[in-house]
């Protein structure tokens, strides 16, 4: 019975191995307020590197918030590099910002830009890989698109927006009720005009907080319809049919906005790159903590074989 025991001990030890095998991964501090994780295959042979960006609020490298862990990124960066593919994923500078006793109110959108350009310069001193590919989810698609330079091969956009993130807004709100589309209208349109507004209604603070206004007005200004156009670079876009968040209509307009890109809508996928099967919004939104539950089962593959044909 004892020797029966041992070996089923010594497999389970040697599965754990076999598992850890499947990739190796480096902590990387690229400066004081960007820090993230470089995961890459096992045997450390990988052409091509994913830089991930993630999207709004406090996000960090692995695709979780408070109150929502779903660990999308992590699992795709795992899953890549089984692949053959490396990628760099990292904390959104907010968390250092408070650590570094930084003023939000402090933060502008191209503060976020600038990030990933140190990043990508930091890699490319480096010259560890021979190609470079940005892949921005939600916000993190645009500031993708405006930090590409010529050090990127490529770009992909995960559930990337096509408007202006107040038309965005101000779309969503209006579902709700005209009536409140309509006064968020004013306000972003006085904030875009003034440099500030009256921040007097408190379901609207978190966009319109005194605090938080400078960086909405600094986002404002984009559109990443317009943005895309000016990108030579192979791009694929990449949006889910059951993305309560970025509707496909989005990943539609950055397509017809630049016709050299390719875009693939994933059926039933959410915003957090999970298969759902049911149209219910608190089914969809209920996989937002789960991390447990399997990637789309098309995704990592639509992702490899661009980056496979860019090698």
């Amino acid at each position: 019975m004892k020797k029966i025991f041992l070996a089923t001990l010594l497999l389970f030890i040697q599965l754990g191995f076999a598992q850890d095998e499947k990739f190796i991964e480096e902590e990387l501090e690229i400066n004081e307020l960007t820090e993230g994780t470089l995961t890459k295959p096992a045997n450390e042979e990988a052409e091509s590197l994913i830089i991930f960006i993630q999207g709004s609020g406090p996000t960090d490298r692995n695709g979780n918030q408070a109150m929502m862990n779903n660990d999308g990124m992590k699992k795709m960066a795992r899953e890549l590099a089984e692949n053959g593919i490396a990628s760099f994923r990292f904390d959104k500078r907010i968390f250092k910002m408070q650590k570094l006793e930084m003023k939000l109110e402090e933060l502008k959108f191209s503060d976020l830009v600038g990030d990933v350009e140190n990043i990508l310069a930091h890699f490319k001193e480096k010259d560890e890989f021979e190609n470079i590919v940005i892949a921005g989810h939600s916000q993190g698609s645009l500031i993708g698109i405006l930090a590409i330079n010529d050090d990127v091969d490529g770009f992909i956009s995960l559930a990337g927006p096509g408007r202006p993130i107040d038309d965005i807004i101000v779309d969503q709100f209006s579902k709700m009720a005209p009536e409140f589309g309509q006064s968020t209208r004013v306000k972003f349109d006085e904030l875009r005009e003034n440099g500030s507004t009256e921040n007097d209604n408190p379901m609207l603070a978190s966009i319109f907080a005194p605090y938080v206004q400078p960086f909405i007005k600094s986002w404002i200004q984009y559109d990443p319809a317009e943005e895309i156009k000016k990108i030579e670079v192979p791009i694929l876009i990449i949006n889910g049919t059951f993305d309560i968040q970025t509707e496909p209509m989005e990943a539609e307009l950055l397509h017809a906005a630049n016709k050299d890109s390719r875009m693939v809508l994933l059926e039933n996928m959410n915003h957090i790159f999970r298969k759902v099967e049911s149209k219910d919004r608190l089914v969809n939104t209920k996989s937002y903590n789960e991390p447990n539950r399997p990637l789309h089962p098309e995704l990592i593959p639509t992702i490899t074989s661009f980056i496979k044909e860019l090698e």
